[in-house]
């Protein structure tokens, strides 16, 4: 697909991501693999080989084990990139309901 904005891959980021649980394993991974940067910064660099495992493990995941599609990183690296934290963001700020809602998306309803 092809997206002429980041506006309009955001759109379809969020529908790839329709489930509250894939939301949430992006959330961790993202989180996790920000305290691994913190801990490269602060103790030893060696924790950076942490950074992309931890975030797109977590990621991956939930795309082929929770959502049942693939992540929108094999075609879109780095939108992807910036709508993941952009999502982050919204979670952390309890507002990504919203988001959905102002969207036009439904969250699916679902435990973790």
């Amino acid at each position: 697909m092809n997206f002429r904005s980041l506006d309009d891959f955001w759109a379809f980021y969020v529908n790839q991501h329709s489930k509250p649980s894939t939301r949430r394993w992006h959330f961790w991974g993202t989180l996790i693999s920000i305290l691994f940067l913190i801990c490269s910064v602060l103790f030893s660099w060696w924790f950076l080989i942490f950074v992309p495992f931890s975030g797109y493990g977590f990621a991956w995941y939930s795309h082929f084990f929770v959502e049942g599609n693939l992540p929108a990183t094999f075609g879109h690296p780095f939108w992807s990139f910036l709508c993941d934290f952009k999502m982050f963001g919204l979670m952390l700020t309890g507002n990504m309901d919203k988001e959905i809602k102002r969207l036009g998306k439904r969250p699916v309803l679902q435990g973790f």
